[in-house]
């Protein structure tokens, strides 16, 4: 058994070259596996970069968009508000105005001859003329009208106003001077 023994013992040189050899084997492998595993997480944490900050430019992006979107419903909101008051103001001042005009009509007199008059003249001697139910008249000849009502005089009147009927609604500084 010494033979064998003693040849076990001369394997006992080759068994610990063939484990030293198996042993950095197996460190080279980690070591490269290590290695893959830190360029694949590099690639990755590189992938994901580009990603997140392609994911943010498309979202300011779409950010911005959403941002001019929503400003620009504001703004045409708040324009049509405006012009909604602007029109409550207006059809107001028509109000008022008719209703000053209708209470000047009924208490001058000779308004309504005046009014007549220029219904002639326009119209010819032969137009028949008529009050209007909200004051002032009316005149008619074949195929003509002529409307000297009240509320078609505060119209016109107002129309003539032009551009400047809108310092009407414009706030003022205190001294009756437009702000804006």
């Amino acid at each position: 058994m010494t033979g064998r023994a003693g040849g076990t013992d001369a394997l006992a040189p080759v068994r610990a070259e063939l484990l030293r050899a198996a042993r950095a084997d197996a460190e080279q492998a980690l070591a490269e596996a290590r290695h893959d595993a830190e360029r694949a997480l590099a690639a990755a944490r590189a992938e994901a970069a580009a990603v997140l900050y392609w994911a943010v430019q498309a979202g300011t992006e779409e950010g911005e968009a959403v941002a001019a979107a929503e400003n620009a419903q504001a703004a045409r909101a708040a324009r049509a508000r405006e012009l909604a008051a602007q029109g409550e103001a207006y059809t107001e001042l028509c109000r008022r105005v008719a209703e000053r005009v209708r209470e000047r009509y009924e208490s001058e007199p000779g308004t309504a001859e005046r009014l007549a008059r220029r219904a002639r003249y326009l119209l010819g001697p032969d137009a028949r003329i008529t009050a209007h139910p909200d004051g002032g008249l009316l005149a008619t000849a074949p195929g003509r009208l002529v409307d000297l009502g009240t509320p078609a005089l505060v119209r016109r009147a107002l129309d003539r106003l032009g551009p400047e009927a809108g310092t009407l609604w414009q706030s003022d500084d205190g001294d009756g001077r437009p702000d804006g």
